[in-house]
């Protein structure tokens, strides 16, 4: 079973910086340097919405209120996909979640609660 699992949520101040992780594991072609993989978020009553999403050979596209602050990359190594967030503004509270395309089937992990707060 193909398994997501993100972490690096919490509560920051505006401004401030957070790095999301997501790491994966399961059969041997749940492997993210060769698959579509992407951050999403939703926050309460709305749909969920693209935040970034790269594409096996490096291809990446950002939502326009996110762009020039955060930063998707991966980790071949670790099987990890990351979210470095900066300068976070209270509209980017929201529970973000993380999918992987593997062999034309979309997985999603848990989610992980970013509240940006005063």
């Amino acid at each position: 079973q193909v398994q997501l699992v993100e972490s690096g949520g919490g509560l920051v101040q505006p401004g401030g910086s957070l790095r999301l992780s997501c790491a994966a594991s399961g059969p041997i072609f749940t492997i993210f340097s060769i698959s579509a993989v992407g951050w999403y978020r939703q926050v309460p009553g709305k749909e969920r919405e693209l935040v970034a999403r790269m594409s096996h050979s490096g291809t990446i596209d950002y939502s326009g209120s996110v762009k020039g602050r955060f930063t998707i990359s991966r980790d071949n190594t670790k099987n990890t996909v990351y979210l470095q967030m900066n300068n976070l503004k209270p509209e980017d509270t929201a529970v973000y979640f993380c999918n992987g395309n593997f062999r034309g089937f979309d997985h999603w992990g848990q989610g992980t609660q970013v509240t940006v707060s005063s």
